[in-house]
């Protein structure tokens, strides 16, 4: 009893902080019904730290099953708990991967305060990655949870095509990356899939979209995760370096393959043998070629995407009014729209709206450069990576794209050899 009485008096301070309103609404005089947010309300400073200590033990816990217990079941229990508090209960925010566009946005425009709790929850999956692995994608973030759980019957991807979609969410990083510093747009909050189901309510284009990945993930394992986020783009270089990883067995391989046709990621590298004198020779030869060719492509990409920065400025509402404001002055459109008119209203010089436009198309045209020189050094060290050639004495998993689900664990004779000997021994 006096250890259910703590917890008892700390749920109930709990809901009383849930309900206090630092900003009450307005009180008006006549029957105007306030409308629904579609975004949680804000929390208490209290709660939102509640939320970061439960990020922290699930990042621990989901790191403790995967490495030390080696354990399927219990991160499958894990996911279960994290798509229902950090899916459903707390609607998909703060969310990891969104987090990413706060911290650009920080980085770029001084006026703009990170929230401490949005940067915790972006530093910390980052920090766990780089120590224990990608357990973050294992059974602690939401949307991945929420894929996992519908896995039915999946397929293998050819290897060719898992290697030219993997470039998707690079392009979706950089993107989200620019939009966010210049001010324009979070489109990882925007164009997540996932999120109406979690509030159940939103855009209705969204959750077409959601529910179609849903769909595909039945047959295709965790197709957001592999092929468009954007948080996965900064964890496979992260958790290649990783201090700690999963390994499929715990002792000597014996080559059965089992766990190979157990990950439906495709994550699982196969056992090479030492390559051949002549081939290793046309190896060099390869990967020389495309050392050369990597400037080229840095270039190539910095040139490209900085000649598209007039049309990506479009995301930004200035840009956009600015054009909407010559269109008018220029007799190319009648009548006005709510945003110019209201422009109109506050007086402001036109030609300082302009000014304002054209100095925002000169920031995209340099964010440009440097989002198309990250593009083309992501294709160039994949280009590299995929020439290399070493000798595997053992199916291991690929440090980058596996993500420490433990699928592997229970097919391995191995491991299951293992499991037995410590009960027998355990019994005894």
């Amino acid at each position: 009893m006096r250890r259910v009485l703590p917890v008892v008096v700390l749920l109930g301070a709990v809901r009383l902080a849930a309900a206090v309103e630092r900003f009450p609404p307005p009180q008006f005089e006549s029957d105007h019904p306030l409308p629904r947010t579609t975004t949680p309300p804000p929390r208490s400073d209290f709660r939102e730290y509640v939320d970061v200590a439960v990020l922290a033990a699930a990042l621990a816990a989901a790191s403790y099953l995967a490495l030390r217990r080696r354990s399927r079941r219990g991160l499958a229990l894990l996911t279960v708990f994290s798509l229902a508090y950090f899916g459903f209960y707390r609607k998909g925010c703060v969310c990891a991967i969104g987090a990413i566009q706060n911290v650009a946005l920080g980085l770029f425009d001084a006026t703009y305060s990170i929230p401490v709790v949005v940067l915790l929850f972006f530093a910390l999956p980052l920090l766990s990655t780089l120590l224990f692995g990608r357990t973050f994608c294992a059974a602690v973030c939401p949307l991945g949870a929420i894929q996992d759980v519908v896995i039915l019957r999946p397929v293998k991807v050819p290897a060719w095509l898992e290697q030219t979609l993997g470039l998707l969410p690079y392009v979706y990083l950089a993107a989200a990356v620019l939009f966010a510093a210049t001010g324009s747009a979070f489109i990882i909050c925007q164009y997540d899939p996932f999120v109406s189901f979690f509030r159940l309510s939103g855009d209705v284009n969204m959750l077409i979209f959601g529910a179609a990945l849903l769909v595909a993930g039945m047959f295709v394992a965790r197709p957001y995760c592999r092929y468009i986020c954007p948080l996965g783009a900064v964890f496979r270089p992260l958790s290649s370096l990783s201090k700690w990883h999963v390994t499929i067995t715990p002792d000597e391989c014996i080559h059965c393959r089992l766990c190979e046709e157990a990950c439906p990621f495709g994550a699982i590298d196969k056992a090479l043998p030492e390559p051949a004198p002549g081939g290793r020779r046309q190896g060099l030869a390869l990967l020389g070629g495309l050392i050369l060719l990597g400037p080229v492509l840095i270039g190539g990409g910095g040139l490209l995407v900085s000649r598209m920065g007039p049309a990506l400025s479009r995301m930004h509402y200035t840009v956009r009014l600015a054009e909407r404001i010559r269109q008018e002055e220029t007799g190319q459109v009648r009548g006005t729209t709510d945003a110019s008119a209201a422009f109109r209203g506050t007086g402001r010089p036109i030609r300082g709206l302009y000014a304002d436009a054209q100095r925002i198309r000169s920031r995209y045209r340099l964010g440009g450069w440097f989002v198309g020189g990250f593009l083309g050094l992501v294709v160039a060290l994949k280009l590299i990576r995929l020439s290399v050639r070493r000798r595997r004495p053992d199916y291991v998993p690929n440090r980058s794209t596996c993500l420490s689900c433990g699928r592997c664990f229970s097919w391995c004779p191995v491991d299951l050899a293992r499991r037995e000997g410590r009960e027998v021994s355990a019994r005894t």
